[in-house]
C-alpha cells in the first residue's frame, strides 16, 4: 500500500491542516489579545496564565530521531560551515541555566531547568559574516521559523538537551531543540536539524501564516 493510500496517513493529514486552520483562525480573529503592554520586569506576559505541567504542542507530527543518526548543520553565510554529530554537540561547552516559557497559546511555566549549548558558543564556533542579521532554525518535521541574529546571539539563549535533569522528551522536542525564554515559545524550534544564518530575513511555518515576525510575550506580539 502507497503511503498516501495509508488511512493513518490520511487521517493523520486531516487533523495536522484542521489544526492549521484553527491556528490561523486564531491569528484572524487575534484570540487571546488583551491590548495590553508590559515590562519584562513583571514577570508574567500580558494574556498569560500559570501552569505546573509542560502541554504538548505540535503538528501532528512527533519525528523520532536516533541519537547514532543524530545531525546538526551550521550554515550559510559563515566563515565555518559545521557538521556535529551527537557526540560532537555534547563535546562542546555545557551549560546550566533556569528560565521560563511563555506559549502563545496563554500558558506560561516558571522556574525550568535546563542543560544545553550557549547560543554564544554556536556563534563563535561558525563565525556569521558581517552581513548577517537573521538566523533561520530548520527542524526534522519541516518545520521553520526566524529571529534575528542579535535575539540568538543572548546569553539566555541555548540548544537544550535536558529539562529537570533528564533528556528531553521526544514529545517536546527532544533530542535537541532552541530556547529563547524572552520570545513566545514557537521561535524555540523543536527537533532543531539546522541552523541557517542569513543575510535576509525569511519568515517562518506560523509567521507566514499571521502569527508576528518578532514574538515578544511582553508586547504581546501574538499575531503580525
Amino acid at each position: 500500500m502507497a503511503e498516501a493510500d495509508d488511512p493513518k496517513v490520511t487521517l493523520l493529514g486531516r487533523v495536522k491542516e484542521k489544526l492549521i486552520e484553527r491556528k490561523q483562525e486564531w491569528a484572524r480573529e487575534g484570540r487571546l489579545l488583551t491590548g495590553t503592554w508590559a515590562s519584562p520586569e513583571q514577570r508574567l506576559p500580558p494574556g498569560q496564565r500559570l501552569v505546573r505541567d509542560w502541554p504538548v504542542l505540535d503538528l501532528g507530527v512527533q519525528p523520532n530521531v536516533p541519537l547514532s543518526h543524530f545531525r546538526l548543520d551550521l550554515d550559510g553565510a559563515v566563515e565555518n560551515k559545521a557538521r556535529l554529530s551527537w557526540e560532537a554537540f555534547l563535546a562542546l561547552p555545557q551549560v546550566e541555566s533556569v528560565s521560563d516559557m511563555h506559549c502563545v497559546t496563554q500558558w506560561s511555566r516558571y522556574d525550568n531547568h535546563w542543560k544545553g549549548v550557549a547560543a554564544h558558543t554556536l556563534v563563535a564556533l561558525v563565525n556569521p559574516t558581517a552581513e548577517v542579521r537573521h538566523v533561520i532554525f530548520h527542524s526534522h518535521d519541516g518545520y521553520t521559523t526566524n529571529v534575528r541574529l542579535d535575539q540568538f546571539d543572548q546569553p539566555d539563549v541555548f540548544l537544550v538537551h535536558q529539562w529537570e535533569g533528564k533528556p528531553i522528551p521526544r514529545q517536546h522536542g527532544g533530542p535537541l531543540r532552541i530556547l529563547i525564554p524572552r520570545l513566545y515559545l514557537w521561535k524555540s524550534a523543536k527537533w532543531i536539524r539546522r541552523i541557517e544564518f542569513a543575510v535576509a530575513d525569511r519568515p517562518g511555518f506560523w509567521e507566514v501564516r499571521g502569527y508576528h515576525n518578532n514574538a515578544d510575550p511582553w508586547l504581546e506580539e501574538r499575531y503580525g
